[in-house]
C-alpha cells in the first residue's frame, strides 16, 4: 500500500459548482516514470462506476524539473484555477527534460488501474516540447489515443505512420522563434507520405508567436474538440466544425467564468 499524506491546501479560488474537485499529486508512485498530477472533476459516490474521459497534458521545456508545482503554472491545471470547466480527468506529468512515450504509457496504465478512466476516451494535449511529446506518444500508441492536439511542436520519432490512425490537430504560428513552424510541417509531410490525411487537421496561424498559442489551453474549444472523438466509434472521423481562431485566442482569458477551489492532496511512494 502507498502512504497517503493529505496536504491541507485550499487554493484562494472558488467556483461553487466544482467545489468538490480534487487535484492530487503522485510522487514516486510509478517507478521508472514521471511524477504527475491527477485532476478529478468531482467527488464520486461509492456506487458510481461510470467512467470519465482522460486528458494527458504534456508541458513544455520551461516547466521541466523536479518541482511538480510548476506544472500548474500554465496549461489545463492553471485554466481550472481560473474557472475553465473541464469535465474529465487530467493527467499532468512532469519531465526533467524530454518526453519518452514508454514512460508516459506507464503512468497512463497506472492511472487506468486506479481511476475511473474511459479507455475509449484518452486524449493528449501538449505544447512546445509537449507538442513533440504529443506527436511521439500518439504515433507510438495510436490505439490508445482517441484524439490529440499538438501545438508548436514537431516529432522525434522516425516512423509517423501511426499518426494517420488518430484524429490529430497540429497547430503552429508562423512567427514562432522558439520552435519553427517547419517542425510541424515535417510531421504533416510525413503523414502525407503515408497517403492518408483523413484524420489530420493542420492550422498555421500567420503572425502568431510561440507563447501566444498557450492561450489555447484556456479556451473551451480544444476540449470540446477532443471530447467529440472516441475509440468506440465504428469509423474514426475527425471533427472539422470547431475552430480555434486568433480572435478566440485574444479573448481566451476573458472567456473563463470565474475562480475555483481545488482540494489538493498528495500521494507518495515508499
Amino acid at each position: 500500500m502507498k502512504k497517503l499524506t493529505i496536504i491541507s491546501i485550499i487554493l484562494s479560488v472558488f467556483l461553487p459548482t466544482a467545489a468538490n474537485a480534487q487535484l492530487i499529486s503522485h510522487r514516486g508512485i510509478v517507478k521508472g516514470s514521471y511524477d504527475f498530477w491527477i485532476y478529478k472533476p468531482q467527488e464520486r459516490a461509492a456506487k458510481d462506476t461510470s467512467k470519465l474521459p482522460l486528458v494527458i497534458f504534456l508541458h513544455g521545456k520551461s516547466l521541466s524539473g523536479s518541482n511538480l508545482d510548476r506544472v500548474r503554472e500554465y496549461g489545463p491545471l492553471e485554466a481550472l484555477k481560473f474557472g475553465r470547466r473541464i469535465e474529465a480527468l487530467i493527467l499532468a506529468p512532469q519531465t526533467q527534460g524530454g518526453w519518452t512515450p514508454s514512460k508516459i504509457k506507464r503512468i497512463l496504465d497506472w492511472t487506468e488501474a486506479h481511476y475511473p478512466v474511459d479507455t475509449n476516451r484518452v486524449y493528449v494535449f501538449g505544447m512546445s516540447m509537449g507538442g513533440y511529446g504529443t506527436i511521439d506518444f500518439t504515433g507510438t500508441y495510436p490505439d490508445k489515443v482517441a484524439a490529440a492536439i499538438a501545438m508548436c511542436g514537431g516529432a522525434d520519432i522516425k516512423d509517423v505512420s501511426g499518426l494517420s490512425k488518430v484524429p490529430l490537430w497540429i497547430i503552429h504560428g508562423t512567427s514562432d522563434n522558439a520552435v519553427s513552424w517547419k517542425q510541424s510541417q515535417k510531421v504533416v509531410d510525413g503523414i502525407k507520405a503515408t497517403g492518408d490525411t483523413t484524420l489530420l487537421r493542420y492550422d498555421l496561424h500567420p503572425g502568431v508567436n510561440h507563447s501566444y498559442l498557450g492561450r489555447v489551453f484556456y479556451m473551451a474549444e480544444p476540449y470540446e474538440w477532443l471530447f467529440k472523438h472516441s475509440l468506440a466509434d465504428s469509423v474514426r472521423n475527425v471533427d472539422r466544425t470547431i475552430e480555434i481562431t486568433k480572435k478566440g485566442m485574444a479573448n481566451a482569458y476573458k472567456s473563463m467564468p470565474g475562480r475555483m477551489t481545488l482540494k489538493v492532496k498528495e500521494y507518495k511512494g515508499k
